[in-house]
């Protein structure tokens, strides 16, 4: 007992006590800020290899952002990122972040089932598909519930069969392949259920996007209840999108 409270007191708490409020060290990029200052907006929209940024007005979409963060290295007047990690939102435009707007992303509460916050609130359970990922943001998800983040605490956890589901979270741009397995997998998730997409690759292809190997028409049939960017999401962007989407 004595060398427990030895431990504690010298390396602190392990764990966050409140993930709604953290602060986010080292060079974490969450979401941007543009400016009004004028520059050559062709060069600017030539920067991103991606084409998330786009003019008339300049405009970055974080659904295809990858957070490279080579836009703010040439324009840093033009553009800098926060690290504000709260970008996860269940409306796809609300991922336009456009010059001069500070206003924050959020889940919109009006446009939540009314389902998700009667039966999700206080108990999600979410089978993870990873559809031609790169694994990154698979790790997150994995890291969301150790011992810093304990996502679990909030009655939110994977499980390993969709039967047990109560919605599935995808992560990559899904593949040719993965296609039929998720249609598989969400079908064998029973009524009420969410999609969650996590990660760039996931929201918008990324920088598969254009590729002959992925097939997103799983995405064109059914409403999508929650998009966290990032590239990967982080574990706080990830656990606040959801706790935002079954709670506000």
């Amino acid at each position: 007992m004595i060398d427990n409270l030895k431990i504690l007191y010298h390396q602190g708490k392990q764990y966050i006590p409140d993930v709604t409020t953290a602060k986010v060290p080292g060079i974490f990029r969450g979401r941007p800020i543009i400016t009004l200052k004028k520059v050559d907006e062709d060069k600017l929209v030539e920067v991103c290899p991606l084409q998330a940024i786009t003019k008339n007005p300049i405009a970055i979409d974080l659904g295809k952002c990858n957070f490279c963060g080579e836009c703010t290295m040439q324009f840093p007047e033009k553009i800098s990122f926060t690290k504000d990690y709260k970008i996860a939102t269940n409306e796809r435009d609300r991922l336009i972040i456009k010059e001069g707007d500070e206003n924050p992303v959020e889940v919109n509460p009006a446009n939540v089932r009314d389902e998700i916050h009667n039966l999700f609130g206080k108990s999600l359970k979410l089978r993870q598909i990873s559809a031609g990922g790169d694994n990154s943001c698979e790790w997150e998800l994995n890291a969301s519930n150790n011992v810093q983040f304990d996502m679990s605490r909030f009655g939110i956890e994977f499980v390993a069969s969709p039967r047990h589901a109560d919605g599935i979270a995808i992560t990559g741009p899904i593949s040719e392949n993965m296609a039929e397995a998720i249609q598989i997998c969400y079908d064998a998730v029973p009524e009420p259920k969410i999609i969650v997409l996590v990660g760039t690759d996931a929201i918008s292809g990324g920088i598969f996007a254009d590729s002959f190997a992925i097939d997103r028409s799983f995405l064109n049939k059914y409403l999508i209840d929650l998009y966290i960017p990032g590239n990967p999401a982080h574990p706080l962007t990830i656990i606040n999108g959801l706790l935002d989407l079954t709670r506000k």
